[in-house]
């Protein structure tokens, strides 16, 4: 209880406090030790501010404190609009209070006006993206101390808000149907000898499964005289899964740029998998997320940062998370070579679709096929909607 107590104490004296204390304390001890006159005046005179300072701590900050973002998910270049709001909730009017509102790296501070009982105010301003990231914003701290700033007791507001700025993003053509049966698939146009979506009937012929033969309309037919088997046919459904790995290693990128662009070009491809209602995973190093949400994919590119985990074992890793992948992605720069990408993409299983993108801004823009994995040489940005064409046509 004791050391609870110190502790909020100390708490209440901010770093010009400080200064005070010790001036006074040294003056007040050195100036009649060694009988100076003027020291002692300094130090008493620094005791008094302190003292004065001790009724600005009276009384408790009943206010309440809400922000709002909007939006809280950006692409970069572009601004979010905010909003501080703050509220009296007592019968009684409060006093003016200082708040503090950390905004990534800078503080925001606001000398808030007295509220009456119920009073409203609120304070606007905006926040500028310019690169891929997230600006935590919050939370709020409301400040009741002197003018000076010697003092002050703090009571803080909320969690901690965070804005997504996502990388600049290119639009991109569908990325085409998924390669496995499923219950909730897309009707595809291949024509199957046994799936889920009943298309037509044909008639028999040797070696159909005698399980799909229509006997009703069979049996018709050998009514009209006709003595002939006609069986079900049906249309593929198709569920695709595009799962995305990006080397997160260091030296396998030529530059911090490259590294951006990667980001940017899975930003771009998991933005047309949502558009194309495709299932949509990604894996950068340690940070994962392999639910199928491609709004939880986008939110992983903005916290995506480099590491040790290296392309390979992401890939191992994301083979196993990740089942049902029909399509996948991987990503590296001039220092992943073809046979890292070749031992990335043996994780996965045979009929998945195989495609790796290989960011060097000193090589032109080009894709090139290597048996079953499709490697798309990418020089900037905007050459993936060419190249990818390209690959996927």
């Amino acid at each position: 209880m004791g050391r609870s107590v110190l502790a909020a104490i100390v708490a209440t004296v901010r770093p010009a406090g400080w200064v005070a204390l010790v001036l006074a304390v040294t003056g007040l001890v050195a100036g009649l030790v060694l009988q100076w006159r003027e020291v002692v005046l300094l130090g008493a005179a620094a005791g008094v501010v302190l003292l004065l300072a001790l009724p600005w701590l009276a009384g408790r900050n009943r206010v309440q404190v809400g922000l709002l973002l909007d939006p809280q998910r950006v692409v970069a270049g572009r601004t979010v609009a905010a909003s501080l709001r703050v509220a009296n909730p007592t019968a009684r009017r409060v006093r003016a209070v200082m708040l503090d509102l950390p905004v990534g790296r800078a503080v925001h501070r606001y000398d808030l006006p007295g509220l009456a009982a119920g009073g409203r105010h609120e304070e606007t301003f905006t926040i500028r993206t310019e690169h891929r990231g997230v600006i935590p914003v919050g939370p709020a701290t409301a400040r009741r101390g002197d003018p000076l700033g010697l003092l002050s007791r703090d009571a803080t507001w909320g969690d901690v808000t965070e804005v997504l700025v996502r990388p600049p993003m290119v639009p991109l053509e569908t990325l085409g149907a998924g390669l496995l049966r499923d219950l909730e698939g897309v009707s595809s146009d291949a024509v199957s000898a046994s799936d889920l979506a009943f298309h037509a009937l044909r008639e028999y012929v040797p070696g159909d499964d005698l399980r799909h033969v229509h006997w009703r309309s069979s049996a018709k037919l050998a009514g009209a005289g006709t003595n002939q088997l006609l069986v079900r046919q049906y249309l593929d459904t198709r569920r695709s899964h595009a799962t995305f790995v990006v080397e997160d290693r260091a030296d396998a990128w030529g530059s911090p740029d490259d590294f951006e662009t990667a980001l940017a070009a899975v930003a771009s491809l998991v933005g047309r998998a949502m558009l194309d209602e495709i299932a949509a995973s990604l894996v950068v190093g340690a940070r994962a997320a392999t639910a199928g949400a491609a709004q939880s994919a986008l939110d992983t590119v903005c916290r995506a940062e480099p590491g040790r985990t290296g392309l390979v074992a992401a890939a191992s890793a994301a083979a196993q998370q990740v089942p049902d992948t029909s399509l996948l992605f991987l990503l590296g720069g001039t220092g992943t070579d073809f046979a890292t990408f070749q031992r990335a993409a043996a994780a996965f299983e045979l009929d998945v679709r195989r495609l790796a993108v290989r960011v060097d801004p000193a090589a032109p823009s080009r894709a090139t096929e290597v048996g079953d994995l499709t490697v798309l040489h990418l020089a900037s940005l905007g050459d993936l909607p060419g190249v990818l064409r390209w690959s996927l046509g």
